[in-house]
């Protein structure tokens, strides 16, 4: 990403990026986007972690969100993806792609909420791309992090025999997207205004568990945020590891919103735990220190709860409360 001189001339790329990206391009590292790449510099003693996503309009979010809400998912699902790793945020490349004509006020809107964001999670726009398109408004990031070195928290690092712990609570981003598709929907009837508010806002606005990451540094043998649905990222992290599992369906944890759209419709509990887009971070860990790991995140805000044990049998269940396991199809979202 680069552009030319202090913007008054040069392209309409060039007076497109004077505007809208270099005031938020804050590090050094940018070096003020004057440049064709950036000049970054790992702190001692760290391994770097590199993380890509992409969201685009139709798929990911809806074309007639705010901007601002666009901007914070863009940023924070690959930021979700860092704090699964243990690392720390160092900065972010962004590919911006607008279909022609998209308002200057529109990209006022997203430019803000992004520079706020990258202030809060301390995540520097370093670079990147910007390109006019005729299809739908499509944003990728590439971010950048850092772990000391060999405290890198792996996929492959489960054993038969560990805990598996998730933070948050599950299945409020999947509902609220069945919200926002069929808002008059039976299930949804008995919630109160805060709680529609609450599942819409978690569909919006991930919340990337970022204050976790050195604790699973320091105790988690593997782990993973979920994107694409409870059980469906766990059985990929455990297939990864070459060992299975079981999840016990009456320990995930679910909010009080999502519980009362549950408990309208049963059927509500298999899109929580394989509808995606939670961004919480599942992990194992050795029975032994599941007590202080579970101390040590709620030191740092972030609550997590023991859901299941790992085992040496390939595959995995979730359980009813008899023990019998659950049909949940696929189990995760699949864009193939």
């Amino acid at each position: 990403m680069a552009e030319g001189g202090d913007g008054a001339g040069g392209s309409g790329e060039d007076r497109f990026i004077a505007r809208f990206l270099r005031p938020i391009a804050g590090s050094s590292a940018a070096l003020g986007l004057l440049d064709d790449a950036a000049l970054l510099t790992p702190p001692e003693g760290c391994d770097l972690v590199l993380t890509k996503d992409a969201v685009v309009a139709g798929v990911h979010f809806f074309a007639d969100d705010p901007p601002a809400s666009i901007a914070r998912k863009a940023l924070r699902v690959n930021l979700s993806d860092l704090a699964a790793k243990g690392a720390d945020p160092l900065g972010a490349l962004l590919a911006l792609a607008l279909p022609k004509g998209t308002p200057d006020a529109w990209m006022e809107a997203f430019a803000a909420a992004l520079g706020e964001d990258t202030e809060r999670y301390l995540c520097p726009i370093l670079g990147g791309d910007t390109v006019s398109i005729p299809g739908p408004v499509t944003i990728t990031l590439t971010a950048l992090g850092s772990v000391p070195k060999g405290a890198f928290v792996p996929r492959t690092g489960a054993r038969p025999g560990q805990a598996i712990l998730v933070t948050g609570t599950i299945g409020d981003a999947a509902l609220g997207l069945r919200l926002r598709q069929d808002g008059k929907a039976a299930a949804f009837a008995g919630l109160s205004d805060e709680q529609r508010g609450h599942l819409l806002d978690r569909y919006l606005h991930p919340q990337p568990r970022l204050a976790i990451a050195p604790v699973l540094r320091r105790y988690a043998k593997s782990a993973m945020d979920v994107s694409d649905g409870l059980a469906g990222d766990v059985a990929k992290m455990l297939a990864a590891s070459g060992c299975g599992g079981r999840i016990e369906a009456r320990r995930v944890p679910v909010s009080a919103a999502a519980a009362e759209a549950i408990a309208a419709d049963a059927g509500l509990f298999r899109t929580a735990i394989t509808g995606g887009d939670d961004y919480e971070v599942v992990a194992c860990v050795p029975h032994a220190l599941v007590h202080v790991f579970t101390a040590e995140a709620a030191r740092v805000g972030v609550p997590v709860t023991l859901i299941g044990e790992t085992r040496e049998q390939p595959g995995l269940d979730v359980t009813d409360a008899g023990g019998h396991p659950l049909d949940l199809g696929a189990g995760s979202f699949s864009h193939f």
